[in-house]
């Protein structure tokens, strides 16, 4: 067992994870800007300390949750200023490979090694512990963090050097970008033709063209109600990530490019703080259809 394991962000999903260590017996010590978010990780068992930089220098293990990349160079700033050598930091954001790689070199200055180990999973996986874990970087490292990884996820999966994980994260939320959109159309082609939406997902579900965003997904979609677990607006960024990288390795993405511009517009509508489901109800809107 872990003695500390720190979590920086307690965001969605980086709260979910640090009430998961604390049910396996973790103790668990953490960080975010927003007050409030400190205040109900508190509740949930977390000791919170007063910066990045002391939760690292209070862990042996530090899980990064963070949305932006300029917070990722700001936590390992300030992690790399206090923390000592033989830290393990987890990076479990999905962002540019540069971006990681030099937070990656900013540690391991300090003798901390950054493991970059993207989530697949939305908020609802999070609070569930039932997120996918695709680590890269020292295979000592994963092994390190095993007890930390079951606590959090369903399965951890070794992908081998620094920056493989990310690109699995990659291939993996491509279709989720997809997915999402596809199960949108589909309870909008059942509403436009006049079926029930529970009996269009019910039978969907049960068809060869099921998919997990339309199991995870679909329940909003019949009853219209999108609680944030994966925003609209987050899922965006990561697509146009996604078109980037595609590009930059010479692979061709139709499907993503299609959809991106769907996302674009259901974001400008202002839906982009909702969770992704609600596609289905910018679509519906597009179509003159009314609950």
């Amino acid at each position: 067992m872990t003695e500390m394991v720190g979590v920086v962000g307690l965001g969605v999903m980086g709260s979910a994870m640090a009430a998961n260590l604390v049910a396996a017996g973790h103790a668990v010590v953490g960080y975010d800007i927003d007050p409030r978010r400190r205040s109900s990780a508190a509740e949930a068992g977390v000791r919170i300390e007063d910066s990045p930089g002391a939760v690292g220098a209070t862990s042996e293990i530090v899980i990064f949750s963070l949305p932006t990349l300029s917070a990722l160079a700001d936590v390992s700033s300030q992690v790399a200023a206090q923390a000592g050598e033989g830290l393990l930091c987890l990076e479990t954001g999905t962002f540019p490979l540069a971006g990681k790689t030099a937070a990656r070199d900013v540690l391991a200055a300090s003798g901390i090694e950054l493991m970059d180990a993207p989530l697949s999973g939305t908020g609802l996986q999070a609070t569930d512990g039932t997120l996918v874990v695709f680590a890269s970087g020292s295979r000592e490292g994963f092994d390190r963090a095993g007890a930390v990884f079951s606590a959090i996820g369903r399965s951890s999966h070794y992908l081998g050097e620094f920056g493989n994980g990310s690109r699995m994260k990659y291939i993996a939320n491509l279709l989720v970008v997809v997915h999402s959109l596809v199960a949108a159309e589909a309870h909008v082609l059942g509403a436009a033709a006049g079926m029930d939406p529970a009996t269009v997902q019910r039978l969907a579900e049960d068809s060869t063209g099921s998919s997990r965003m339309l199991e995870i997904r679909g329940p909003m979609m019949v009853i219209d109600d999108y609680p944030v677990a994966g925003r609209l607006d987050i899922l965006l960024k990561d697509a146009e990530l996604i078109k980037d990288f595609a590009r930059s390795a010479g692979a061709p993405t139709p499907l993503l490019d299609a959809a991106v511009e769907v996302y674009r517009q259901a974001d400008s509508a202002g839906m982009g703080g909702f969770d992704a489901a609600v596609l289905c109800r910018y679509l519906e809107a597009k179509a003159g259809l009314e609950r």
